[in-house]
């Protein structure tokens, strides 16, 4: 890795976090150059504008959270157990440090739905890739017989989604995580009612 590749990848790691929990139009420059120690001329000189360094911000935190589920997954073999990743993981949100922001599609999608067409974008993006993700956990259980035959993958992605997002919302708006455990509880029975 190249020296200017070593900075820019110092901006993105250092400035995600604020991304994810200010949002683009709450995280200033003055935010940036504190987060980085840089100045101006520091960030601009790797980075095109502030928009450049959101995407890269957004991509960086959506692929920790991917990679950090993805490990979890990978830990066990059935079907059943890999989508209950879903609700273990989410269910203490909080208290993983990177995710204590709030999940990154959400923040990204509830602000730049209207007003920042590239981050909506990349939001969209990420969600069509969870839900192939999950699409294909399914398909997996169904063809080796751990999940029952007339199970919708589609559906299935749908509603893991739903409650994960909708209550990761109610979560951080109250600052308590009683709804969002309600609901991770919720999620677990149904993937569960879903075994062959």
């Amino acid at each position: 890795m190249s020296k200017a590749e070593q900075t820019r990848q110092f901006i993105v790691e250092q400035t995600a976090a604020i991304f994810n929990e200010k949002g683009y139009a709450g995280t200033s420059l003055a935010d940036l150059t504190h987060a980085t120690g840089l100045t101006k001329g520091g960030i601009y000189g790797n980075f095109e504008n502030k928009d450049e360094v959101a995407l890269a911000a957004f991509d960086y935190n959506f692929n920790r959270v991917t990679q950090y589920i993805k490990e979890q997954i990978l830990a066990t073999d059935h079907a059943i157990e890999r989508l209950l990743v879903y609700p273990k993981v989410y269910r203490n949100f909080l208290t993983i440090p990177f995710l204590k922001p709030g999940c990154p599609i959400l923040n990204t999608a509830t602000e730049a739905d209207d007003t920042h067409p590239q981050l909506r974008e990349r939001a969209a993006k990420a969600l069509s890739f969870w839900k192939t993700s999950i699409e294909n956990q399914v398909k997996r259980g169904i063809k080796r017989g751990e999940i029952k035959s007339a199970t919708q993958p589609t559906e299935v992605a749908v509603i893991v989604m739903s409650l994960i997002e909708g209550a990761i919302m109610q979560a951080k708006v109250t600052g308590k995580p009683t709804e969002l455990r309600i609901a991770m509880n919720f999620l677990a029975l149904h993937i569960n009612s879903l075994k062959a």
